[in-house]
């Protein structure tokens, strides 16, 4: 059984955007949890049910670590990258805390391009091919030798922006020149994968992992340009929807060439894993192989955002379980129920994003539709306002009977919603291919 204390329980959550927000708002739910700290949080962690926000800068891991020993944290719950990168798990376990996430080696699937697809290569999961540049000559070299190589990617975290998909040789150096002589994403971006481009849709697929099993999470699709059609440049997400009916068309081939390798990596002691796995997954075809299959894009060592606001509201389960055997690796006594109802998330951003973000302009909330919920990312409270505090300023999830009335339901409330320059997607949910 899972050693789940019987008193009122208290929970940190780590983060300060949407991600954080529904956590927040899904473990709130729970008859189990008591009190929720968030720190940094948002506007709308501020106003959650059972939660406080705190201002805790979420790298300072000593006083991360003080705070969780003086107020006798239970659990800790990791949203972002950048922390999980640091080794927020291995300092706070090693004080005696409990966490939800992946050590920072583990995280490095995601803190590594190159290290990630090392590891795809190694344990026979499909992905593009690909080689690895470490500097803008050696790149322009590469890029030269390979016709195939036009999507260039920085190898550390970039908030989702260090992809650049290109047509041509001209444009993949460019990309190259941006990264690696403006410095605009500093240490990240010492070294750069160079991958064939594939032509096909993209699926996320979220796993908890207890360091012996997954269980497999509700499948989701993220729409990651930033304008209509999936044109302009990549984003951190503008809008995602659930269950993705790809997903159901090619689980067979995706649990037998990507789930059962990972399991094996798991049993052979090759993959050492406690928390959300993340695989961003491609079905489709390269200019080398005409065959239409399931690749593996990328991993993330946490939920997605705004896949997390998409796929929470679904979850009828308590979510605190789950995570709690996650940390105890006895994710076989743990059962997660899902509405059938599709949800569309669809997220609200400032017009300049994401080159700029925006600070300080008044938010006009709405009275939401039935099956709707709105979760803060870029907002503060100033004086009793809420106000805009970022690029991505919230996003709003609603459930209908398909995918179509879950985003009209979507776009409804967002109708209502109002600041300066305020901008969003208008084809969230709708079928479409993508290259990758």
């Amino acid at each position: 059984m899972l050693s789940i204390p019987n008193h009122s329980l208290k929970l940190l959550v780590v983060g300060a955007g949407g991600r954080e927000h529904a956590l927040c708002w899904k473990l709130a739910q729970s008859q189990s949890v008591g009190k929720i700290y968030c720190t940094p949080g948002n506007g709308g962690t501020a106003q959650e049910a059972k939660t406080e926000n705190l201002s805790i800068d979420s790298l300072d891991f000593p006083a991360l670590s003080k705070f969780c020993l003086a107020e006798k944290i239970d659990l800790v719950v990791v949203g972002p990258d950048n922390p999980l990168a640091e080794g927020i798990v291995d300092a706070l376990t090693a004080k005696g805390t409990r966490v939800f996430g992946p050590s920072r080696q583990a995280a490095r699937l995601e803190w590594s391009k190159s290290y990630a697809k090392d590891f795809l290569v190694e344990h026979g999961i499909p992905t593009a091919r690909h080689v690895i540049a470490r500097s803008f000559e050696e790149g322009k070299l590469l890029i030269k030798q390979h016709d195939w190589a036009r999507v260039v990617k920085v190898d550390g975290l970039a908030l989702g922006k260090g992809v650049f998909v290109c047509d041509s040789e001209d444009q993949a150096e460019a990309a190259l020149q941006e990264i690696f002589t403006t410095n605009k994403f500093g240490a990240a971006s010492e070294t750069v994968v160079l991958e064939e481009k594939i032509v096909g849709e993209e699926l996320s697929l979220l796993l908890l992992c207890d360091g012996k099993r997954f269980l497999e999470l509700e499948s989701s699709q993220d729409h990651k340009r930033r304008f209509d059609d999936d044109q302009g440049p990549n984003t951190g997400g503008m809008g995602a929807y659930s269950p993705v009916p790809l997903y159901a068309q090619h689980r067979e081939k995706i649990q037998k060439t990507i789930i059962a390798p990972l399991g094996l990596a798991l049993a052979q002691g090759k993959l050492a894993y406690q928390g959300l796995l993340y695989i961003g997954i491609i079905v489709g075809k390269t200019a080398s192989d005409d065959t239409t299959i399931p690749r593996v894009l990328e991993f993330n060592a946490r939920f997605g955002d705004p896949e997390a606001q998409a796929i929470l509201p679904r979850l009828k389960s308590d979510l605190l379980p789950a995570l709690w055997a996650t940390t105890e690796g006895k994710l076989d006594e743990v059962e997660l129920s899902w509405a059938e109802q599709p949800s569309c998330c669809v997220v609200a951003v400032t017009k300049t994003y994401p080159e700029k973000s925006a600070k300080g302009d008044e938010i006009q909330l709405t009275k939401l539709p039935e099956n709707c919920a709105i979760f803060h990312s870029g907002t503060q409270n100033v004086n009793g306002k809420l106000v805009t505090a970022g690029g991505r300023i919230l996003s709003v999830t609603a459930l209908g009977l398909d995918r179509q009335s879950a985003a009209q339901r979507a776009y409804q409330a967002l109708a209502g919603i109002k600041f300066d320059q305020m901008d969003y997607r208008r084809d969230i949910a709708r079928e479409r291919s993508i290259c990758r």
